[in-house]
């Protein structure tokens, strides 16, 4: 396929990427490097540890264990069946270590992680939970793979902060080959149209709970990742841009034939990449400067979740490797958008996969000189092996290349003819602070607002103010103290209907947040993760209602037209009480230790 000098840009801030991150990822890799030379896993261990490793394993993987040749795979899962996304992981564990014996090699379900579900505790108080979960889930990967029994690892995880999280802890062992298994999305439901009309009407209380609960059960009816384009199927593409998947495993449907070849072929592919062999492909080298910056380009190409502002920050900084939010924005301003997935269009991931996906998109992106081709991948050297779809050839698992053109234009489109020439994120500075703006899903006549502000301090209030008909006017919405250091930092995607019925009354409407949107944000013009955060000091604590707040999405500028001495003259806000019970007691540290949000708002120090 061809493949395009490197765009200038993307070469330049690559450049920069390495240069800033010269120390820390000499440090990491000289760490990874002392690690893999200890030896064979096994070997390491005493008789005594060695039998209590394979104690409960069955006869034959006990005896191919007892050759220190045999490769050990461990297996760390975020299985639940509450989350339809991670319900098919009931039976990997059997499908990945029968793949394993066939391999000549073992697996062992090394441990499990948390994994809770967003869109369950959306507005609910576990939400407060939810970003600290990542941090949680990498600590919990570092407890499994601790044991010191692996040669590799499989990852099974997909959702929100799960990928991130499993992706940080995977790093700390990065001399380990790593792949990440997915499972794939649910069926289609109920047309994304459909649904989001039915939220409106019941915003506007013209419906009642049991039309909205029966659409949103059409709406999510199957195992399987939900289909629209939010963080869960972004962590998906992302793991295909930075090459931790096997090729165009990301978007194949759970309980399919090829579902489970896929499946098995990692546990394969895992045993045949492990120290000591020609092709040793350790995490800790896969996932380099290079591949940030092509999973940056992938979620600005296709319109990703502005979760990852926050994800990507932190997982590359667990590689040794500091990436920035200018980072983000420069790199956004040479990527064309050329997806629209709900909610940035009106189709779903089944039908981005099926009018190309991810090797169409990857395929656009090398070509256009946007992504690095030259990266190791568990699947080999070369980007260039994602362009390449998986299919059943007389029940064997092939490759072949994926469409050169979009089957769909109104949901995939070459970078030479995009829905938009710049990508779907943007950078806003000024003196409110910084804060990060998705734009894939605003119309271009919608993304400078300038209204007063109305000023919350909960969500709840913005909710009940719409209900009471007291938001009908040119508004920007703040809402403040939901940083990770005042709540925890929850998804505020609640909001969303009750501001989009605003916007369809013909309202100028923005929000401005120290808090989340979901990886859903819709139309609605958001700067989110607003640094500082108000409890820490950022100006967002002084804002009053009636100020004029500008939000510039174009120019990428956030600006409230108060003189700054007036400003830094008022006293702030005081933060409501913190919320107790449903666990967030139990997280005091994290809030107290949790670092900006553009540095990616995690509790793990670089000493850690």
């Amino acid at each position: 396929m061809p493949i395009a000098d490197l765009n200038p840009v993307v070469a330049a801030v690559t450049a920069r990427i390495i240069e800033r991150s010269a120390d820390t990822r000499r440090r990491y890799l000289e760490q990874i490097d002392a690690a893999a030379g200890g030896g064979a896993p096994k070997g390491k261990l005493s008789c005594a540890n060695f039998a209590h490793a394979f104690a409960g394993a069955p006869s034959e993987d006990k005896i191919r264990a007892l050759d220190p040749r045999t490769i050990n795979i461990g297996i760390v899962t975020a299985y639940n069946d509450m989350l339809s996304a991670h319900q098919p992981y009931e039976r990997y564990p059997d499908l990945l270590r029968q793949a394993a014996r066939a391999a000549g090699a073992t697996a062992q379900v090394a441990g499990g992680v948390p994994a809770m579900c967003d869109g369950v505790t959306q507005g609910r108080p576990g939400m407060e939970l939810s970003l600290f979960s990542r941090d949680l889930i990498a600590m919990s990967t570092g407890v499994a793979l601790t044991h010191d029994a692996f040669d590799a690892a499989l990852m099974l995880g997909i959702c929100d902060k799960i990928v991130p999280g499993l992706v940080i802890g995977a790093l700390s062992f990065g001399h380990l080959p790593v792949i990440f298994v997915p499972a794939g999305p649910m069926s289609s439901g109920i047309s994304n149209a459909e649904k989001a009309r039915t939220r409106a009407l019941y915003a506007e209380g013209k419906v009642d709970r049991s039309v909205l609960l029966a659409s949103e059960m059409a709406s999510y009816h199957g195992p399987g990742t939900c289909t629209f384009y939010g963080t869960a199927n972004s962590n998906q593409m992302m793991m295909e841009m930075m090459g931790l998947h096997l090729p165009g495993a990301a978007f194949v449907h759970p309980d399919t034939e090829l579902r489970d070849a896929l499946t098995r072929a990692a546990a394969s592919q895992a045993a045949g990449i492990t120290s000591g062999r020609a092709d040793y492909r350790p995490i800790g080298r896969v996932v380099d400067e290079r591949s940030i910056v092509n999973a940056a380009t992938g979620l600005l190409a296709t319109g990703g979740s502005t979760n990852h502002t926050l994800h990507l920050l932190a997982m590359a900084r667990a590689a040794g490797i500091a990436f920035t939010w200018e980072d983000f924005d420069d790199l956004s301003s040479v990527t064309p958008l050329i997806a629209r997935v709900y909610p940035n269009g009106s189709e779903d991931v089944n039908a981005f996969q099926a009018a190309g996906g991810m090797a169409y998109v990857i395929r656009q992106l090398l070509g256009a000189g946007l992504a690095h081709e030259d990266v190791l991948t568990v699947a080999g050297r070369g980007l260039s092996h994602y362009a390449r779809e998986p299919f059943l050839e007389d029940g064997k698992l092939s490759w072949r290349d994926g469409p050169h053109a979009s089957l769909s234009q109104d949901i995939l489109r070459p970078v030479k003819d995009p829905f938009d020439h710049q990508g779907g994120i943007r950078l806003l500075t000024g003196n409110l602070g910084r804060a990060v703006c998705k734009t894939s899903a605003v119309k271009p006549d919608q993304r400078v607002v300038e209204a007063p502000a109305v000023v919350f301090d909960n969500q709840d209030d913005l909710t009940a103010a719409f209900q009471r008909g007291d938001l009908n006017r040119d508004l920007v919405a703040v809402v403040r103290f939901q940083g990770p250091r005042a709540n925890g930092m929850p998804e505020l995607h609640g909001l969303s209907p009750a501001l989009g019925v605003l916007m369809d009354r013909g309202f100028k409407v923005a929000l401005v947040t120290d808090g989340r949107m979901s990886g859903a944000s819709g139309k609605v013009p958001a700067a989110l993760h607003l640094t500082p955060e108000a409890l820490d000091g950022g100006p967002l604590a002084r804002v009053q209602d009636g100020d004029i707040i500008r939000l510039d999405a174009e120019s990428g500028s956030l600006e409230i037209k108060v003189a700054a001495t007036d400003l830094a003259n008022r006293p702030p806000a005081t933060r409501p009480a913190a919320g107790s019970g449903y666990g967030r007691e139990m997280f005091g540290h994290f809030r107290a230790a949790c670092g900006p949000a553009d540095q990616g708002a995690s509790v793990l120090g670089p000493e850690e």
